[in-house]
């Protein structure tokens, strides 16, 4: 089989990551300016699971060609550990920025009418989300009476992708006993779904710098104002690398090495 190089591969990242945003920006779109149910059928819930399975479907397709990192963490992770050349990084992550800001323009042209409608709201980017004085159940509406802090968008990026990390390395290790072949790329459509209903709520769960800057910079350029107004801006940046670091170190230190090996078929 004739190998495409390392310009294939940034194609497939490049739109392994457009597949990712269009989907996963757009069912946050949906939501926000397109409900074609009672106003209880989109909440975080639907978000999560589009997200989800915005992964499912990104990975399933580029998966063959590069193992789907579409995600800078990702990227890094394995150089730091698992011998991916350094050499691609930085060409793997601008294809991957490239095609996140792609997918938001995607976007952008699919819901147009209602962006615009809407004053050009923010559906491309993460940012800190609110507590609340009431509780949502009883019927009873709830305030806003204030947002996370960055510390804490910080750690719950970093737990997040540290989590994203476990799911994607034990879904494709032929030791464990993790989904495998054609039909490991759910498990990680699963994980990502777990993390947004168990640890998005401060930040958003953004757990991929391309995932975020690419779509914000897009967002900035359409007219969406505040994107870079405050310094969170750095923190899906900076903490998803950090979260997958360690993700990667803790499946192989408390989990790959007390594995059986692999034996012969």
């Amino acid at each position: 089989m004739r190998q495409k190089g390392l310009g294939g591969e940034l194609i497939a990242e490049l739109f392994g990551t457009f597949i990712l945003i269009l989907l996963g920006d757009g069912v946050v779109a949906n939501v926000g300016l397109a409900p074609r149910v009672a106003g209880p059928g989109y909440n975080w819930p639907t978000i999560a699971f589009g997200w989800a399975f915005a992964v499912v479907i990104a990975v399933f397709v580029v998966g063959g060609v590069t193992g789907a990192h579409i995600n800078p963490a990702v990227t890094i992770a394995l150089a730091v550990k698992r011998g991916f050349p350094w050499a691609k990084v930085g060409p793997y992550i601008i294809a991957q920025v490239i095609g996140a800001f792609l997918g938001a323009l995607a976007v952008y042209l699919v819901y147009r009418d209602g962006l615009v409608s809407a004053g050009m709201p923010n559906v491309w980017a993460t940012g800190p989300g609110s507590t609340f004085d009431a509780a949502v159940f009883g019927g009873t509406s709830p305030t806003p009476v204030g947002t996370y802090t960055l510390l804490t968008c910080s750690i719950a990026e970093i737990f997040g992708t540290m989590v994203l990390l476990l799911g994607v390395l034990g879904a494709f290790d032929e030791r464990n006993v993790g989904l495998r072949g054609n039909v490991g790329f759910l498990l990680v459509g699963f994980t990502v779904l777990a993390v947004g209903l168990s640890l998005g709520g401060p930040s958003g769960y953004a757990i991929n710098p391309a995932r975020d800057f690419g779509p914000r910079l897009f967002g900035a350029l359409a007219g969406t104002q505040g994107l870079f107004s405050t310094p969170y801006w750095l923190i899906p940046i900076i903490m998803p690398v950090i979260g997958a670091v360690i993700g990667i170190f803790a499946y192989d230190g408390l989990v790959a090495r007390n594995l059986p090996e692999k034996t012969a078929a």
